[in-house]
């Protein structure tokens, strides 16, 4: 039985979604959580052609609201969550490409307000389970 040799990535990296327009964010890497989560607010949930689709806005940039990314796509369901602060949160879930270490795959992200939060995104256990490996000691493998 071989094993895939596993790309390492740091404790925080730069990422790509290009399905919701994001060209690069700084997202930290949370093997605290299960699951991913990007910063987001005014947001609305829409009814088209039976189906609901989620429609918000997205500051990339940490401590900079100016630039703002609108982004409209198929909500998938609401999941309950434990948010930093340890209190259960219902949020809504989309399915979206990600692109690191030149790797393109599909996660599931809630969508929250993480003004407040030093990073937009933390991408959990489930969006990299079997893809990488952490040194916590390092940063921004990704562009090295």
């Amino acid at each position: 039985m071989s094993k895939t040799k596993l790309l390492t990535i740091g404790w925080r990296e730069w990422v790509a979604l290009p399905g919701l327009g994001i060209g690069e964010i700084k997202a930290k890497i949370d093997t605290g959580a299960p699951s991913s989560s990007l910063h987001a607010f005014d947001i609305h949930i829409l009814e088209f052609k039976n189906k609901q689709r989620v429609r918000f806005k997205i500051h990339p940039i940490q401590r900079n609201t100016v630039n703002t990314v609108s982004a409209e796509v198929d909500l998938i369901e609401y999941r309950t969550v434990r948010n930093s602060g340890g209190l259960m949160e219902l949020r809504p879930v989309i399915l979206t490409n990600i692109e690191m270490m030149g790797k393109q795959w599909l996660i599931e992200l809630t969508l929250t307000n993480r003004d407040a939060m030093g990073f937009r995104m933390l991408l959990g256990r489930q969006a990299i389970k079997g893809r990488f490996l952490i040194d916590c000691h390092q940063s921004f493998l990704s562009h090295s």
